[in-house]
């Protein structure tokens, strides 16, 4: 009867320690989960930052450096190579609410003295 007891404690023993080994195991796994998770974030923010870095004022068209021009209270981007003119989001609109009252060909020739200054 003694080993019958001993025996019944121990299964109940071994099922306790089971349930509190998959408790910890569960909680490790989420805790490794939710670091990979930031490490993952933390690469792919760098990678965007050296991106930026790479490509931060440098021509779409030939990949040289732009230098910012100024234009009616806008700062456009001009390339120093191929002269090519390029807005940021919103700027040509900005321009073009500004240049309302001029004709197309007069705003198309003040954007030109940008290239040829």
């Amino acid at each position: 009867m003694v080993k019958t007891r001993d025996a019944g404690r121990k299964a109940v023993e071994d099922e306790w320690a089971a349930r509190e080994d998959q408790k910890k195991i569960k909680k490790l796994r989420q805790e490794r989960l939710e670091l990979q998770k930031k490490r993952e974030q933390e690469e792919a923010e760098e990678e965007r930052k050296k991106l930026k870095a790479q490509h931060w004022l440098c021509c779409p068209k030939c990949g040289h450096p732009m230098q910012e021009e100024g234009l009616a209270d806008i700062d456009v981007d001009v390339c120093t190579f191929c002269e090519g003119i390029f807005f940021d989001r919103g700027e040509l609109e900005q321009l073009l609410v500004f240049h309302k009252g001029q004709t197309q060909r007069s705003f198309f020739r003040q954007l030109l003295k940008l290239k040829s200054k």
